[in-house]
């Protein structure tokens, strides 16, 4: 007894009959539904998906029209050598030729030889015979012998004779062999097609010759052992191992295994494959034997790209057919984008596979750096375009070069410094420290959570953006004076290291990227690094980290006409990229901001006017946040004052009363000047008591 079954996958006809009248609505008559059919054995052809759409098509027939050419420049290449079709079929003619005269030729000459001999001897036998006088026994055996020198002359020439026509019979044979072929298919041709048959029969007759003469006489055939990717030749897997033995990363036994194969990309811009190395030789080896293998690939060494896999001895390989980046910037995103949420990444670059690079820039600061006209300052203006975008974002901007390149920002931004004056960037640091910082700070205790986010942002809009860009550090730091330098760097470390958590952006860009340009120790914690076109690979180094150029990632080979390329590190990539970033004219910066702006003031956060310092209010509001209980005594904001104005430290000389009387005329007088009306009041102080001096409310009210 046998049970047939229907495999789960498969419809079953009668069950699909059974149920069709529950499957339709009350009335309904049946449907009819057509059989499935499942290929279960996988039998069914392959259709490629391209040959469905008309972009397939054309995709196809680009990939198919740039192979054939790319074999055209092959084959004319390849006739230049012995290996050549013109080579081949002398070669075939001449060892036909050779086939059909045969070795016959061999044994007519030792015949020939033979009776050249025997006729020697008999002429010799004769001249003993007839020349000389002798007795009549010596005469009678010099005649025997001329008989004998005589019968051995005519056997010789009978043999040679006979050697001649057997070898001419031989070769007309061989030759009946070669030639009839030719002559019928050359009599075939012509008889059915008339000239273009015999056109055809020639072609394949050089064909036959061809095919008889592809060896070299030293028996070698043609091989693609020497092809070129920049020669027009294709990625093939003895190609990649030929390049990496070459280029000494693998030995001269070693093989390199492929785990893809050599696929050129959609757009036909590049061939990749993914590969794996031998045991026992790491990524690095190869990522720093980029110039190696371009040299090998018979390319420039910016087409030549590697990055490492998942694994050490993972290697993604993509040469490119052109060097990339050297025509115009891909036209950015912000030119039609109506606002930027910086909570999200924002696109700033284009990789060179055409990827965009999006970079994510809460808890991230960032590091710019390039040689000049590599497109630092392009790359830069990304972010600040992007943030001027985002209403949330306060802009902090410093340019120790004193250029014209952050002017188009002054209207958005709180505080800006055009003039590359150390004092200036002084005051905008400290705003950022002791005013900025602290009231991020409050905001995130009073929501008890342990730092900003996206939530946090849409329940309380004192949840900002604070942008912090200094260009050219190293400029402010010549100018400085040494106490000036120390606060500087101390305030700048302290900014950096703290505001991460509170969405403070700190962005440093620099020409001459050294250790001068931005101090070791922040340049360490500077997330997002960019090097443009560098002079060294030192300074390469000093932007994406030591060991990187080493190991593939190296600026100094960016060329010149590559504006806006460079390699992008950031948080979400772990090897650097190469990309070239977006570029925006001036005119298109000016169409950018001015929409910035109207964005800003229908939000109702244009700064009120360009701070030029840190106020007394400001350090009064500080002295109130740091006491912990948001209000400050008297003398707990005189000694506060007194760490950042001498006028208001003790001398010795003062009493208690004289010491409060001064100091509070100094403060009364202070604050009128700038126009602040804040009156002291009872307040709590930190043992209990009360005493007189201000809360934290009413001084923030008086701003």
């Amino acid at each position: 007894m046998s049970i047939e079954t229907t495999p789960s996958s498969s419809p079953d006809p009668d069950w699909e009959r059974l149920v069709a009248g529950y499957l339709n609505a009350p009335g309904e008559a049946p449907v009819e539904r057509p059989a499935v059919s499942v290929d279960l054995m996988g039998d069914t052809p392959l259709t490629p998906a391209w040959t469905k759409t008309s972009s397939g098509w054309k995709s196809r027939a680009e990939v198919g029209r740039v192979n054939t050419v790319r074999g055209f420049r092959k084959w004319l290449r390849r006739q230049a050598t012995e290996h050549g079709h013109a080579s081949q079929i002398g070669r075939g003619i001449r060892r036909t030729a050779l086939w059909v005269q045969g070795t016959e030729g061999a044994q007519v000459l030792a015949a020939r030889h033979e009776v050249q001999q025997t006729q020697r001897d008999y002429k010799a036998a004769k001249w003993a015979h007839d020349r000389r006088l002798m007795p009549g026994k010596e005469k009678e055996k010099r005649r025997r012998e001329m008989e004998g020198a005589f019968a051995d002359s005519a056997s010789a020439m009978s043999k040679y004779r006979s050697a001649q026509r057997d070898a001419r019979m031989r070769r007309a044979v061989r030759g009946v062999v070669a030639l009839a072929p030719i002559a019928g298919v050359e009599s075939a041709g012509l008889q059915l097609l008339g000239a273009p048959g015999g056109l055809a029969a020639t072609a394949a007759t050089l064909a036959t010759f061809a095919l008889i003469g592809r060896r070299t006489t030293a028996g070698e055939l043609y091989t693609d052992r020497d092809a070129k990717i920049g020669d027009g030749d294709r990625m093939t897997d003895s190609m990649v191992n030929r390049v990496y033995r070459s280029a000494k990363i693998i030995g001269s036994e070693d093989v390199v295994k492929l785990l893809s194969p050599c696929t050129l990309t959609a757009d036909g811009s590049a061939w990749e494959v993914r590969l794996e190395l031998p045991d026992g030789i790491p990524a690095s080896k190869a990522l720093g034997a980029t110039a190696q293998l371009a040299n090998g690939f018979g390319v420039s060494v910016q087409q030549v790209s590697q990055t490492k896999g998942e694994r050490e001895d993972w290697i993604t390989l993509r040469v490119t057919l052109k060097v990339p980046f050297t025509g115009k910037p891909k036209r950015g995103p912000l030119l039609t984008a109506e606002k930027v949420n910086l909570w999200e990444p924002v696109p700033t670059a284009v990789s060179e596979r055409g990827d965009v690079m999006a970079v994510e820039w809460f808890e991230k600061t960032a590091l710019y750096g390039g040689e000049p006209g590599s497109g630092k300052s392009a790359a830069a203006n990304n972010p600040l375009l992007s943030a001027s975008l985002d209403v949330t974002a306060d802009f902090y901007l410093a340019d120790g070069k004193g250029g014209f390149d952050l002017s188009p920002f002054e209207p958005i931004a709180q505080m800006i410094d055009t003039d590359g004056d150390p004092e200036k960037l002084l005051a905008i640091l400290r705003h950022v420290w002791e005013v900025v910082l602290p009231e991020l700070k409050q905001t995130v205790k009073d929501h008890r959570v342990r730092k900003f986010s996206e939530a946090l942002a849409a329940q309380d809009e004192r949840v900002r953006f604070t942008i912090l860009f200094i260009d050219e550090w190293a400029s402010y730091m010549a100018a400085a004076s040494q106490e000036q330098q120390k606060e500087l760097d101390r305030l700048l470390r302290l900014i950096t290291q703290q505001g991460r958590a509170y969405a403070v952006i700190v962005i440093a860009a620099t020409q001459k990227p050294d250790s001068n340009a931005v101090p070791t120790g922040i340049r360490d914690i500077l997330s997002t690094r960019w090097a443009g076109r560098c002079m060294t690979p030192e300074a390469s180094d000093t932007i994406l980290g030591k060991g990187r150029a080493s190991a593939g990632y190296n600026a100094q080979r960016i060329l010149k006409s590559q504006r806006g390329v460079g390699y992008l590190q950031t948080g979400e990539t772990s090897e650097p990229v190469l990309t070239q970033s977006y570029f925006y004219t001036d005119e298109e910066v000016e169409v950018i901001l001015r929409r910035a702006y109207e964005l800003r003031k229908a939000a109702g956060v244009l700064p009120v006017a360009t701070i030029a310092e840190v106020t007394l209010l400001d350090h009064m509001i500080k002295a109130a946040s740091g006491t912990g209980r948001e209000v400050v005594t008297r003398a707990e904001l005189f000694a506060h004052l007194a760490t950042v104005d001498a006028e208001y430290a003790r001398t010795e000389e003062e009493s208690d009363s004289a010491y409060n009387a001064r100091v509070g005329r100094l403060l009364a007088a202070a604050l009128d000047a700038e126009g602040v009306t804040v009156e002291p009041v009872k307040v709590p102080t930190a043992d209990g008591g009360r005493s007189m001096g201000y809360r934290l409310e009413d001084l923030q009210g008086a701003r």
